[in-house]
């Protein structure tokens, strides 16, 4: 790609991002939510692939379907409340709708199934964005609307806890265990949201971080599948030791670091009185170590 479109195009998802950020009217977070969609719709069809255009054509569709929610949930709170403000959703209607089309923006279950699907057609390094940067946006409104729907919150986080850990099982594609691991931890997000907002944002960052490392451990080995992570070994041996780490943590293994929010989070819920929610979401953090061992022992099979 021409290095101007593509400055062209990042500047456009960092504009993005930061209109919603710094915006009190839905009508411009809405704005830049869109901006977002745009911007990184040529990056990921820039392989001209039929699987990139497949999985372009279902985000945009998906992200517009979001975006046009959305957009009629905030008219119809300035209808029924006569005001703009994101901070000051009131009536429950526009709350629940705002808060599945933000869902369905980021990928939480039940609205999951074109994450998946999307990141298999992508490169590593679209995909990467994908699962960090465009998290940002939507999850910052959600943050601010600290929706009235209790309920819907824990069902979202529970459902997403849960089916993040079954999908990835029967994978052997690491984008779609990469997915589906996204999935599993914007689920313990939403969970604790309502109750301790510094947690999500420290889950947020933690989840970033260790995204960033596999992705690029992925990058650098050209590893698309669980078969071509065995041969790894031989292509970069000090990465490929410090890879099982990784996984690892990002699985939530203690004592490693992905395992701090996880156990923060289920303190913070057994406090609120959601103790069955808490151990539902540590057996489905089970399911999740379970694909990352995997993982984590197809790297070291070549280990001589």
């Amino acid at each position: 790609m021409n290095p101007y479109i593509l400055a062209i195009l990042l500047f456009g998802l960092g504009l993005g991002t930061t209109i919603t950020f710094a915006s009190s009217h839905w009508l411009l977070a809405w704005m830049g939510l869109e901006m977002n969609t745009l911007a990184i719709i040529p990056l990921m069809a820039q392989h001209h692939h039929p699987r990139a255009i497949e999985a372009t054509t279902k985000y945009f569709l998906t992200q517009a379907a979001a975006a046009a929610t959305l957009l009629f949930a905030s008219v119809t709170n300035a209808w029924l409340t006569g005001q703009w403000e994101i901070q000051q959703i009131t009536h429950p209607l526009p709350s629940t709708m705002i808060t599945l089309a933000l869902a369905l923006k980021i990928g939480l279950a039940p609205l999951h199934a074109w994450l998946p699907e999307v990141l298999q057609g992508l490169d590593l390094t679209t995909g990467l964005i994908l699962s960090t940067w465009q998290k940002l946006a939507p999850f910052a409104l959600i943050l601010q609307i600290q929706p009235s729907n209790s309920t819907l919150l824990i069902i979202l986080g529970l459902a997403s806890t849960l089916i993040g850990g079954w999908g990835g099982l029967n994978q052997t594609q690491l984008r779609k265990i990469l997915a589906y691991s996204s999935i599993a931890h914007l689920g313990w997000m939403i969970l604790v949201l309502q109750f301790s907002p510094s947690l999500t944002l420290l889950t947020l960052l933690t989840y970033f971080i260790m995204t960033f490392a596999t992705f690029l451990v992925f990058k650098l080995n050209k590893s698309t599948n669980i078969n071509t992570l065995a041969t790894s070994w031989t292509k970069a041996p000090a990465l490929t030791a410090l890879a099982p780490l990784i996984l690892l943590s990002l699985g939530g293994l203690p004592p490693l670091t992905g395992f701090m929010p996880k156990w923060l989070i289920l303190q913070e819920l057994t406090k609120q009185g959601l103790a069955p929610a808490a151990t539902l979401a540590a057996l489905s953090a089970l399911l999740s170590l379970y694909f990352y061992l995997r993982l984590s022992y197809a790297m070291s099979l070549t280990i001589s």
